[in-house]
């Protein structure tokens, strides 16, 4: 296996006297999807939050390439190859998908005053990118608030692969979509990684995680519950291990009981 291009070892964050993480390692592949697993209050968005430089780690180190870094802003993060996409995605509803892909990063043709916005190299880049994920767009000037949430998705992936991600962070980008939309974005997270770059793909669902998912990180109260290669680990396993064994069988016997008194009464 090559060398993980991005790497945390015992990486522990407080907030006042708040422990968010608590020696919590991670190494992130290129080619490969991490799936960072959890329910609410696990820890995911705090390490996400480390990784994309909104935050800096209380102790532990952080490793991009081989290097120890230090990220004191998102920009300083991306400007090294990592792109994180949110749920909300920053993007424009009314604008068409093209002005969106180039949001704030436009290009431009001419000189001096007669500098102006490229739109038909930004129309062309848009098809050409999109066409390389798989994504076959209807019309280039379609109104991003139009298109469906796993389209929405699949252009900020595009995006983020085009703007020269090494590693593409992806905060829960399939937990308020349709069975159908959420197979959409998962096609565009493999097709993402097929492209050599190292993806972590953020969720509490396991079923969405492990088909395209090679390894698998889960925390639970700030603490690594356990990494797993996917030949390591069954989908069974991983919801047990995600809930806690006694959690379940507790659940379960509690569930029977309420079974068992709605069908005497």
């Amino acid at each position: 296996m090559t060398e993980p291009i991005l790497a945390v070892r015992s990486i522990s964050k407080l907030f006042g006297s708040v422990i968010a993480l608590s020696d919590v390692s991670a190494d992130v592949y290129p080619g490969q999807v991490t799936c960072l697993l959890g329910d609410n209050g696990a820890g995911k968005s705090t390490l996400i939050k480390i990784l994309a430089g909104v935050h800096q780690q209380t102790d532990g180190d952080f490793f991009f390439e081989g290097n120890r870094v230090n990220f004191n802003s998102p920009r300083e993060a991306l400007a090294r190859g990592i792109a994180t996409v949110y749920q909300d995605l920053a993007m424009v509803s009314l604008m068409p998908i093209w002005r969106n892909f180039f949001l704030g990063a436009e290009p431009e043709k001419g000189r001096g005053l007669f500098r102006r916005y490229d739109i038909e190299f930004a129309k062309k880049t848009v098809r050409e990118e999109l066409g390389r994920m798989g994504i076959d767009i209807r019309d280039p000037d379609q109104p991003v608030g139009t298109m469906s949430g796993g389209e929405r998705q699949s252009v900020a992936i595009a995006r983020a692969v085009y703007f020269g991600a090494k590693v593409l962070i992806l905060d829960e980008p399939t937990a308020a979509l349709g069975v159908k939309q959420a197979g959409t974005v998962l096609k565009y997270i493999a097709r993402a990684a097929a492209r050599n770059l190292g993806v972590i793909f953020i969720t509490h669902n396991p079923h969405h995680a492990y088909p395209v998912g090679d390894r698998f990180i889960i925390l639970k109260r700030g603490r690594t519950r356990g990494i797993w290669n996917k030949d390591e680990i069954t989908r069974e396993e991983m919801i047990r291990s995600m809930s806690g064994a006694d959690e379940l069988e507790a659940l379960t016997h509690e569930l029977d009981e309420v079974t068992r008194r709605r069908e005497a009464n």
